[in-house]
């Protein structure tokens, strides 16, 4: 069985080839990047739209395939932002039916995890799970991933882009502020939100900003940026690690390459005699995780209509049936 999976739901065009084995025959990632402020979803969608082509040629290529191989296409069906959802999901539906495949629609948020189940060999870890639009604790229970803790108000990685643009940085911001970061030595007080086992991250990018604008140094704010809402998710972790007594730890999602995110989290699970692993190069939006997913739906019986394959952008993670 080989498995296509498209990834579109925010500013990379991802198409990734997949064996029945789990093994990556091609990954191909096509990012639109805005020339300024955030990511505009009508232009984000034209890019993934103006090089949907040549992106699927070139992964067919690097698994040196033909479409005709292809047992399986998939897609990401939410959630993310509307007309790229909606674009990655015609041309989806299009190579099945022209081509008179099986259509697999996936969700984007839990897709994140199963691809770091898969290259960690983990069965049932606690997920620190850290996006642009998520930030999540979360642990499957009867079928569905269940949701400790999380985000009250923005996301984590959607914050550190905001602050960027704040101060001048281009998106995305999150790696320039890691890197920034690492030059800063005086820790400034920011404001820590954990209410209950849930966090609010708007107060922290508020006050950021204002310490900006009186004059601190922007190395020592995105250094205490990072330890203030790093150590917000790790509380909520550890709370989440001792209670339900998880004895593996998962970092999944784009903001999780933040290689001070990894040691702190890592130190959670250490403390608490838990395996810790995150799923490498394959953390940011790529379609490798779709195809991972489909192909564990798929061997699970879960089948799809094209009527049923209905983009949703505002999918929630403990919304889904897990039946594989």
């Amino acid at each position: 069985m080989i498995v296509l999976g498209l990834e579109g739901t925010a500013h990379t065009l991802g198409v990734g080839v997949i064996d029945g084995d789990f093994n990556v025959l091609a990954d191909v990632r096509n990012s639109y990047t805005p020339e300024d402020g955030g990511i505009h979803p009508r232009d984000a969608s034209q890019h993934m739209s103006s090089v949907m082509r040549e992106s699927l040629d070139q992964a067919l290529d690097e698994a040196a395939i033909t479409i005709s191989d292809v047992g399986l296409v998939s897609f990401s069906q939410g959630p993310g932002l509307g007309p790229c959802l909606r674009t990655v999901a015609t041309a989806a539906r299009t190579l099945a039916l022209y081509n008179k495949k099986p259509l697999l629609g996936v969700n984007h948020c839990i897709a994140h995890i199963e691809v770091g189940k898969v290259l960690s060999g983990f069965t049932d870890p606690l997920v620190l799970y850290v996006s642009g639009a998520n930030s999540q604790v979360i642990k499957l229970r009867d079928g569905r991933y269940r949701v400790f803790g999380e985000t009250l108000d923005v996301g984590l990685g959607n914050m550190l882009d905001k602050f960027g643009r704040m101060v001048g940085l281009q998106h995305p911001a999150g790696p320039k502020i890691e890197e920034l970061a690492r030059e800063g030595s005086d820790y400034i007080e920011l404001p820590y939100v954990v209410k209950g086992t849930d966090m609010s991250f708007s107060g922290i990018l508020t006050a950021a900003y204002q310490k900006h604008e009186s004059g601190a140094r922007l190395e020592d704010i995105c250094h205490s940026l990072q330890e203030t809402s790093f150590a917000m998710l790790c509380e909520v972790t550890e709370r989440a690690l001792a209670h339900l007594k998880a004895g593996e730890v998962l970092l999944a999602g784009g903001v999780g390459y933040n290689k001070r995110l990894q040691q702190m989290a890592s130190l959670v699970a250490e403390e608490h005699g838990a395996s810790f692993d995150y799923p490498g190069k394959f953390m940011g939006d790529q379609g490798v995780m779709i195809a991972m997913t489909a192909l564990k739906m798929h061997d699970a019986g879960v089948t799809m209509t094209v009527e049923d394959s209905v983009v949703d952008s505002s999918q929630r993670t403990d919304s889904i049936d897990v039946t594989w």
